[in-house]
């Protein structure tokens, strides 16, 4: 009986996918050395345009911890999200980079397909942001 070294490596990589040492999944975070006040900007356009911002409000899982940086990260990973993981949608005028771990903490899961995340397809970030929408900047 002949053996197909492509189905070796088809169990092989499917293995790898099951147990988790081999994903392709990507999340949008803040970055660590964004300034606080270019950070809330970008944080305000993304929930203006379509993140869900809902579980970083103050009843929400993701509100804890309650800081511009965590905040705006699960922001701009919805939006990222919202856009199909468009990599031009995880800029927010540099203050956001795309990273490989994932970043969900206890009750707080940061979605990690656009499937999971639902939702309207957002428009791409250019490089300025616009003022919030409401004028007053979420915290």
């Amino acid at each position: 009986m002949a053996t197909f070294p492509n189905v070796t490596a088809v169990v092989l990589l499917l293995r790898l996918l099951i147990s988790g040492n081999l994903t392709t999944a990507t999340w949008c975070v803040a970055r660590n050395d964004a300034a606080e006040d270019a950070l809330q900007k970008a944080l305000d356009y993304a929930c203006g345009a379509g993140a869900d911002c809902t579980p970083v409000q103050e009843s929400g899982p993701c509100f804890l911890p309650n800081t511009v940086q965590a905040h705006a990260s699960y922001a701009f990973n919805s939006y990222y999200m919202h856009s199909s993981m468009d990599t031009a949608a995880c800029d927010f005028a540099g203050t956001a980079a795309v990273a490989k771990t994932d970043p969900s903490y206890g009750s707080c899961v940061y979605p990690a397909s656009p499937s999971t995340a639902g939702g309207m397809k957002n428009p791409p970030l250019e490089t300025a942001l616009p003022p919030p929408q409401n004028g007053a900047p979420l915290k």
